[in-house]
């Protein structure tokens, strides 16, 4: 941090409250806060605690499903109260020079690998959110080591309690504290019923399709009560499933807009068509591969890597094929959706489980799906299963999208409640 800002910092956004206030300072990080260093040396506490990039701080053995930690050589570690930040130097995907946490479940102890350190305010959050940005990484990686390990910061205690932090009035701080925790609360909120709405699908599924030994679902629409039991027959007395596709190394294909998109196992996701990032091929290649052309109705299944996700073939949906996908065309008069729902359920699932053949990296082969064992009710009957598990998921991706647009604002919102990085950081 340099002694030469002067200039007071403006974050882009101010609650109209602090609009005249002045501007913000910077301080080091050893004048707000205390490292703790006290050690577990009498081994009174036994809960060990762990710093997740995704999760906060956690208990270990909730984290890990086990205890990492040997109990009975825990005299080393530091104790951690509430309330107390924690910093873990190990670098992942989602904190690319480690995260900084507030315990905030109960006292315990973690490992003198981490650095712990406590603000002389508690109750104020402002910071807990501020080490949600990126504001203090660039920082981080400055004073790291640069031999440090590949998965690790190497940084010592002195030069991260000097890193340098934004300071406002404390009235300020709770001010963008509540903000930002009233929106943690609509997003933790949203998450509960998109996850609700996934569990009561999967719930929904194991009732309205057969369980194993079964030839009916133990749950049925009222029309279909006394319909009795659905038949038992092979895919291929419905389906026609066809391999036949470009031949990934000998295809070629344009990133333009010219020519005809096709479709890779990579566009299948959880039932839906991920349309997004499509190759092009040349027209004349295509015509020369007219049955791997797409139609309505048509389900593609993943035939290696992520076996038996599939998806249906909408009326938007112009295009084609290539090896990494079985086209399954319908031979009669069926509900598709019914059919991409079923693959889904525990007895589609199971079905494909056991033609699935490969150590490393499984596949399952088309001649197979001719003869796979399933289990199908009338097509009335098919077209109501499908229009419920349907309007369902349209709830649960309206739910989703929901909650990627909270996060979303919420991101936004950071970006400008506090200063830019480079500004803190100068």
């Amino acid at each position: 941090m340099s002694n030469k800002q002067t200039k007071p910092l403006m974050p882009k956004l101010r609650f109209p409250d602090f609009l005249a206030a002045e501007g913000w300072r910077v301080v080091p990080l050893s004048q707000l806060a205390r490292r703790t260093k006290k050690k577990n040396r009498d081994q009174k506490i036994t809960r060990v605690l762990t710093n997740s990039a995704e999760f906060g701080v956690v208990d270990q053995r909730d984290f890990f499903d086990k205890d990492i930690a040997i109990q009975g050589n825990l005299e080393s570690y530091f104790i951690v109260e509430i309330g107390s930040y924690v910093y873990n130097p190990r670098i992942s995907t989602t904190a690319p020079v480690g995260p900084i946490s507030k315990n905030k479940i109960e006292t315990g102890v973690m490992s003198p690998l981490y650095t712990v350190f406590k603000f002389e305010n508690d109750s104020n959050e402002f910071y807990e959110h501020y080490f949600k940005t990126t504001g203090w990484h660039t920082y981080i990686r400055q004073a790291s080591s640069t031999g440090a390990r590949h998965d690790r910061m190497a940084i010592s205690s002195d030069d991260f309690m000097a890193m340098p932090l934004p300071v406002s009035s404390p009235a300020e701080q709770q001010k963008i504290a509540d903000c930002l925790s009233s929106l943690d609360e609509l997003i933790a909120a949203q998450a509960r019923k998109f996850d609700a709405l996934k569990t009561h699908k999967k719930g929904l599924m194991q009732q309205l399709f057969p369980r194993e030994g079964e030839t009916q679902p133990r749950l049925r629409f009222a029309e279909f009560r006394d319909a009795g039991e659905w038949e038992e027959t092979t895919l291929g007395a419905y389906f026609d499933p066809i391999r036949n596709g470009f031949v990934g190394t000998a295809t070629p294909y344009y990133t333009t807009s010219e020519g005809v998109r096709y479709l890779q196992g990579r566009n299948i996701k959880q039932g839906m068509i991920d349309a997004d990032n499509l190759i092009f091929i040349t027209n004349d290649f295509h015509n020369r591969q007219r049955k791997s052309h797409l139609k309505t109705g048509d389900i593609l299944m993943v035939q290696s890597g992520h076996v038996g996700e599939c998806a249906v073939v909408g009326p938007d949906f112009d295009g084609a094929n290539c090896h990494a996908l079985v086209i399954l065309t319908p031979r009669k008069k069926l509900s598709s959706e019914f059919f991409g729902q079923y693959f889904y359920a525990p007895i589609g699932k199971l079905a494909i489980f056991q033609i699935t053949t490969g150590n490393t990296i499984k596949h399952i082969l088309a001649s197979e799906l001719k003869t796979l064992p399933i289990h199908v009710p009338s097509l009335a009957e098919q077209q109501r299963i499908a229009d419920c598990l349907t309007a369902l998921n349209t709830l649960i991706t309206t739910a989703s999208q929901e909650l990627e647009i909270l996060k979303t604002h919420k991101k936004g919102l950071m970006q400008k409640l506090f200063p830019p990085p480079e500004v803190v950081e100068a």
